[in-house]
């Protein structure tokens, strides 16, 4: 390969990005911006027994439904987007709280679904009604469900009208959401639906 071949081929390396993010969204709406939504929905929290010896952690899985509620906004890039939410559960069973925020990047496709990534921060209050001397911390205190720590997942959203119901929403920018999360080093399962409405 020649200078002037490797030239050009590195020029076009360099175009290639910049075309790619200069096109339009897949659903023909302009390739930058700013998109606020809110979403509202809920999952199951599975977190395996994991912990230090002689805690609830260790002794009993934290599990529980949480109904969620997220606030949030995209900036799409062209066929791409990143964003950034905010989200708060209320839980059932071992589970009383949920609250943390995530980033979020991504694919757009079809009339206005998208594939996502995202990774964030979450504390957990758990239910730590327990008297039984079992499960006493180092420091003589109840042993807590409580935790904290980085949040994974990946998802999907699908717009209304890629499913067939347009006419039922109109042009109002509902979507739907389903995703899993996971917590720290792969210690939890969280399934997750919402309902997206974006403004």
């Amino acid at each position: 390969m020649n200078t002037k071949t490797a030239l050009l081929l590195a020029a076009g390396a360099a175009l290639f990005p910049a075309h790619a993010f200069a096109q339009e969204a897949p659903d023909g709406t302009d390739a930058f911006g700013f998109e606020p939504y809110v979403a509202i929905g809920g999952g199951y929290h599975d977190f395996d027994r994991s912990g230090n010896p002689g805690t609830i952690a260790f002794e009993d899985s934290t599990e529980g439904a949480v109904v969620t509620g997220t606030v949030g906004a995209n900036v799409p890039l062209g066929a791409f987007f990143v964003g950034a939410e905010g989200f708060g559960s209320y839980g059932f069973s071992d589970i009383d709280w949920e609250y943390g925020a995530a980033g979020r990047f991504g694919v757009r496709v079809g009339e206005s679904g998208m594939f996502f990534g995202r990774v964030g921060y979450m504390w957990l209050e758990g239910e730590n009604n327990y008297a039984d001397d079992d499960f006493l911390d180092t420091d003589g205190g109840p042993s807590s469900r409580d935790r904290d720590g980085m949040i994974y997942g990946i998802g999907a959203e699908v717009g209304t009208k890629d499913i067939g119901l347009g006419g039922v929403t109109g042009e109002s920018g509902v979507r739907l959401r389903v995703g899993v999360d996971t917590f720290k080093d792969f210690e939890s399962f969280r399934p997750n639906a919402a309902v997206v409405f974006q403004f």
